[in-house]
């Protein structure tokens, strides 16, 4: 009896991934989590929520305040205020450990790794698409944030234009403040890989660890002055620390966005390292 063969089924090769394939994917991942919506509401919220609280308080008492308090008080203040900007870093370093982290909880990370072998590119795409979108999220947050609360201060006569000195770098410092805390997010779950520690770790650093440095010696103030929230503060203020506050060694603007800069590079450089290197 003779046995029958049959032809072999011609195989496809298996087309490397595109960078634009990685985006994608990684576009799909970030918006398919509920915790994102709710991540991102809650920076809005925050953002424009606590301005017109702000700006209503000083509306209410500006008839009354003497002249002293009106001549140093900065509009700024009311469009990001500082407990805004907690609410803001505590739901963006979430996001940016969620987005490594989340996919380490799942087992999602060993699929990825599986499918696309260039583990550094992968770490590329997240960084871009997360870069990206929280960019964007941080400048419509900050500018509604300020339109709101300079409208309704304008009625009282305590208001700024975008012209002003300081309010475009307060604008621009308050939008990149976004960013830069799901990097650190993203780049401290690449280091923990698990999400819960990773919240509480990026939490301690950006808003427990500024508390804990005082300015009164020079190395603790440029310490100090090498953390993101302080530096956004320093570039909340138009003209400079107050005269009231009397710091022997305060920070300058240049070195405010350095810490900025600083920070991202290092986020940045952290996740395409150590991502690769951290098997799921």
């Amino acid at each position: 009896m003779t046995a029958v063969t049959r032809p072999a089924t011609p195989t496809t090769p298996t087309r490397p991934a595109r960078f634009r394939d990685l985006l994608a994917a990684e576009w799909i991942k970030l918006w398919s989590l509920r915790s994102t919506w709710a991540a991102f509401a809650l920076i809005l919220l925050a953002m424009v929520g606590l301005a017109v609280h702000a700006a209503l308080a000083t509306h209410a008492g500006w008839p009354d305040w003497p002249a002293e308090r009106r001549a140093v008080r900065s509009p700024l203040w009311d469009a990001f205020p500082t407990e805004a900007q907690m609410f803001v870093v505590l739901a963006a370093g979430g996001v940016g450990a969620v987005a490594i982290g989340g996919e380490y909880a799942s087992g999602l990370m060993r699929t990825t790794f599986a499918a696309v072998p260039r583990r550094s590119a992968v770490a590329a795409a997240k960084l871009t698409v997360l870069t990206g979108v929280l960019t964007l999220l941080g400048a419509l947050g900050a500018a509604a944030a300020f339109t709101v609360s300079q409208a309704i201060l304008a009625d009282v006569g305590a208001n700024m234009s975008v012209g002003d000195p300081g309010a475009l770098r307060g604008i621009a410092a308050s939008a990149l403040l976004v960013p830069l805390c799901a990097l650190v997010g993203m780049a401290l779950a690449a280091l923990i890989r698990h999400t819960a520690p990773t919240i509480v770790t990026a939490a301690t650093v950006l808003l427990l660890l500024p508390t804990a440095v005082n300015e009164d010696e020079r190395w603790s103030a440029l310490l100090r002055h090498a953390m993101p929230l302080p530096a956004w503060q320093r570039l909340m203020e138009p003209t400079g620390p107050p005269a009231w506050l009397d710091n022997p060694y305060p920070a300058t603007v240049t070195g405010a966005w350095t810490t900025y800069a600083a920070w991202a590079a290092a986020a940045t450089l952290i996740t395409i390292t150590a991502l690769p290197r951290r098997h799921p």
